[in-house]
């Protein structure tokens, strides 16, 4: 049995053919974390344009709990990468 089906979301950006790696060390030696383009709206929403979280729900026509666990994953995700020198990677679903 499969879950429920995946709530479509609205993205303003473009997200694609972005990554991210630290400097000095070669590609294909690193870890990569994978960033889907739904987190990397949410943390654009919250944290670049400094929309509240129920602001950036109704943005992207999800509720504001979902929201709120894409902005925490994204946000765990990009502090693994930092402070584990690892490359990040944007992923479309």
């Amino acid at each position: 049995m499969s879950g429920r089906r995946r709530k479509s979301r609205n993205i303003d950006a473009d997200f694609s053919e972005i990554c991210f790696k630290p400097c000095g060390i070669e590609r294909t030696s690193l870890e990569r974390v994978v960033i889907f383009e739904d987190e990397m709206e949410a943390i654009r929403l919250a944290d670049l344009e400094s929309m509240y979280q129920q602001e950036c729900s109704d943005r992207m026509g999800i509720s504001r709990t979902t929201f709120s666990r894409l902005v925490e994953s994204a946000r765990k995700k990009i502090a693994d990468a930092l402070l584990n020198k690892k490359a990040i990677r944007v992923k479309i679903r």
